[in-house]
């Protein structure tokens, strides 16, 4: 194909193959791309048509890629990425009268503790705009970010896809949640024999926390492990249950509660938390402004 013949080709179609490249299921590019799964089958049969490939066969219940889908996928996605950010950075971003769709990662700490006064500051700024958050944490966030699903994310991370880019927002600084009425903080004794609470999204009971216990030949006692922040107001209510949290999440909530949050009485080794985009984006007006929101919001000390 040269480049004359590059008239006839609808990006549009581009699009679509990478969804399909990546969800591997026509009902999921459909919800994706916001299209009917019957554009989506037109869509495949013209790029069958296009490439003289069938592209995608059946597997069973999955569809599998032929090994020339996946040399063409190999040889596009980069090139793609090259041209939205070329597009991107010839438009200017207005906040003002921006009507643009953002989709960020969020971790359920992060989300629970920063991102209501980031919110808050968005929707002053750029009114028209509109923020979709997808749960993450370091397990999701490198398919997300990989899979364009979103554009940046803040969580504690560890691997990354090639083309992300990283920054630290913070040191994660943690206290002790307590719904008890008694006076003075807990002793190291109390602490490890105390019912713990543990916020864990993928159900495991260990720690960094444990980690550092163990350093001083110490554990803990977990009872109870919940997926998010927010129970934990009605949970350690009047009980001898403790939860040990993100400084900001505890900041969020002890606010209007029965709850009182404290130093740990242990050293803690702090985790960082991370902002991470799409190198793809990097140079995006609009996801830059969103970028330095975050940065000024969700690394600011916590009172």
């Amino acid at each position: 194909m040269n480049r004359n013949d590059l008239r006839r080709l609808d990006m549009n179609l581009l699009v679509i193959f990478e969804s399909l490249m990546l969800e591997r299921n026509l009902t999921r590019v459909g919800e994706k791309l916001f299209i009917t799964q019957s554009t989506v089958s037109a869509a495949l049969a013209r790029l069958r048509d296009l490439f003289d490939d069938p592209l995608l066969v059946r597997a069973g219940r999955a569809m599998e890629p032929t090994s020339r889908a996946l040399h063409i996928f190999e040889e596009l996605r980069p090139a793609m990425d090259v041209i939205s950010a070329a597009v991107s950075r010839a438009k200017t971003f207005e906040p003002e009268s921006s009507c643009n769709v953002f989709r960020l990662g969020l971790s359920d700490d992060a989300e629970f503790g920063l991102f209501p006064a980031l919110l808050a500051r968005l929707q002053q700024d750029a009114p028209n705009i509109t923020v979709v958050v997808r749960r993450a944490n370091f397990l999701l966030m490198p398919a997300l970010l990989s899979s364009g699903e979103i554009t940046a994310g803040v969580s504690y991370t560890t691997d990354l896809p090639a083309n992300a880019k990283r920054r630290k927002l913070r040191d994660i600084g943690v206290k002790v949640l307590r719904g008890d009425s008694r006076p003075g903080p807990l002793s190291l004794d109390e602490y490890c024999s105390r019912p713990h609470v543990m916020v864990s999204f993928s159900g495991d009971l260990n720690g960094a926390i444990d980690l550092d216990l163990e350093r001083i030949d110490r554990r803990r006692r977990v009872v109870l492990a919940v997926p998010q922040f927010g129970s934990l107001r009605a949970l350690l209510r009047n009980t001898e249950m403790i939860a040990t949290v993100p400084d900001y999440a505890a900041c969020a909530l002890v606010e209007d509660s029965c709850l009182r949050a404290e130093d740990p009485p242990l050293e803690i080794k702090p985790a960082e938390l991370s902002l991470v985009w799409s190198a793809a984006h990097d140079n995006d007006p609009a996801e830059r402004w969103l970028r330095e929101r975050m940065v000024e919001y969700m690394s600011a000390p916590v009172p």
